[in-house]
């Protein structure tokens, strides 16, 4: 699920209800995307999409919506830090750059 978006979707991803975190994506996404969110202990449920090289994820929480937990920044990386679009995206590795709030100077 792409940031822009705020449609929360709800489907059935290996036989338990999820909410959608992405769909169609590449395996290294998946991955990225897997480690994140299990860390922020959510259960992940990956499904292959058929006949491609694509999956998709969800998680079974299902209140769980990506753009909200992005932008709220409730959301830890790996290193501990809070999660923010740029990282969430994986646009940039350097979550100290990124994180600067836009009410702090």
């Amino acid at each position: 699920m792409a940031l822009n978006k705020g449609k929360h979707l709800v489907e059935e991803i290996d036989g338990a209800r999820c909410s959608v975190v992405e769909k169609g994506i590449s395996a290294d996404r998946t991955e990225f995307l897997k480690k994140l969110l299990e860390l922020n202990r959510y259960t992940v449920k990956v499904a292959a999409v058929p006949e491609t090289e694509n999956f998709n994820i969800g998680v079974t929480d299902l209140l769980f919506n990506p753009v909200v937990d992005v932008y709220k920044r409730s959301l830890k990386s790996i290193s501990g830090k809070k999660v923010t679009p740029a990282y969430w995206l994986q646009e940039s590795e350097k979550e100290t750059e990124t994180e600067v709030n836009y009410w702090i100077k």
